[in-house]
This record gives structure tokens, sequence and C-alpha cells, in this order.
């Protein structure tokens, strides 16, 4: 289904909030599963944080996987000034927390590359960072700076990097909040598939209500092509 997708000659971006490993790990991984994908075809979250903390001249303390520390290399790892908050579960114990509770209330700036509620792993769902960056907002008595989806500033650079308008664009998700919400809030038209984090009933969760929901990524791609065949 990926191949007719390419056959139709649209542009293709993997857009993903994944923080769990670095790009290069992220495109080995697809493209050992079998998808015929560029590594620049691929935009993060982790390459969206990147750039604030460089732009913004940041030394982050880093509640992040050791497997997505790379497209942070370069970085210093001393005298923190921001604390960087992403999927990390062997991270979010008790010292890691306070060390950077503490660092935040020094006035350091908080920056979660998302807020997910929750993924899905192999036995089921679990708690994804949004839950430990709310905690820090709590006793710090800050706000988190958000990278990732459901941003709309996240969807537009993605547009950016791939050179094309909203109004012209289509995303396929299973997270009715980050996916199907945020998109629709950047101006993109959206489907959701019942799969991954899906959960029934989420189409009903947004607000106008989901119009196009497809069983799988393979039905959102034949839907896609079809009407691309009747323009």
């Amino acid at each position: 289904m990926f191949f007719r997708l390419r056959a139709s000659n649209v542009k293709i971006k993997f857009v993903t909030n994944t923080t769990k490993e670095s790009k290069r790990i992220l495109h080995e991984r697809l493209t050992g599963i079998g998808f015929s994908i560029d590594k620049d075809e691929i935009f993060t979250s982790l390459t969206a944080a990147r750039q604030l903390i460089d732009k913004q001249n940041l030394q982050p303390y880093m509640l992040i996987d050791d497997a997505a520390k790379e497209d942070f290399s370069g970085i210093s790892s001393e005298n923190h000034n921001a604390v960087l908050v992403g999927l990390a579960p062997d991270k979010f114990n008790y010292e890691q927390m306070t060390t950077a509770f503490r660092i935040l209330l020094e006035g350091a700036p908080l920056i979660a590359i998302h807020k997910g509620r929750y993924y899905r792993r192999g036995d089921g769902l679990a708690l994804g960072p949004g839950p430990f960056v709310a905690a820090l907002e709590y006793s710090a008595g800050c706000k988190a700076q958000t990278i990732g989806k459901p941003e709309t500033s996240f969807f537009q650079s993605a547009l950016d990097d791939l050179g094309c308008i909203a109004s012209e664009t289509v995303m396929i998700g299973d997270d009715v909040q980050d996916d199907v919400g945020g998109a629709k809030n950047a101006g993109l038209f959206s489907m959701l598939v019942k799969t991954g984090k899906y959960r029934s009933g989420d189409e009903l969760l947004v607000d106008p209500m989901v119009t196009i929901v497809a069983e799988n990524f393979a039905e959102a791609v034949d839907l896609l092509v079809a009407k691309l065949i009747k323009q």
C-alpha cells in the first residue's frame, strides 16, 4: 500500500512524536521492516527540539532516552539552563525528577518534546511523558513549552520542510488528539486509523468530529489514492 502512495506522486513526510530513539535509529527500523524511505522524509519532535535548543543557546538537563541522545550531540552537559523532557521511562525516577525540579526553581525553562498522555507498547497502553511534564509544572509552578504534536508550530515546520501548504496536505494518524486534532488546528485535512493508540469512540472526542475513519493505514491510503484519481 505504501508503494501505491509513492506511485501517486504525492509528497510524503513521516511526522512523529517518537522520542525514544534518534532519527537515524528510527530510519533504520522503518527500512528494516520494508519501508522505502529516505532519512530526510522523517520529521521528528527531536529535530524540532534540537532546532529550538540551538536557536536559544540552551544547555538543558535532559530527561530523554539514551537512544535519542545522538540527536543532541555537541550540547554541553554542564551549567544547565533548561530542562528537556521526552519519553524516558528509565529517567522518571525520584532523584532525576528532583534534579529537574531544582533547576526549574532557579528560573530555567521547561521544554516538553511532547506531552502525549499515553502510548502503546507490547503489553498495552503505558504512560507517556505528559504526566511527568505535568508533575514538574505543578511542583515548580511553571508552564512547559511544548515542541511536538499537537502544536501548530510543529505541523507548520513539517509543512515548510515538505514544501507544501496546509490546505493541500492530509495527516494520517492513530492519535485523535495529537494527530487529528493537531492537524485540524493547523489547517490540514486528517484521517484517523483504528490501529495503534486508537480506542473505540476516539473519533467523537474532537470538535468537529472526525469525518474520515479508516480501519488501518492500508485502507486510509486506498481512500486517499481513490480521491486523487477522481481529481
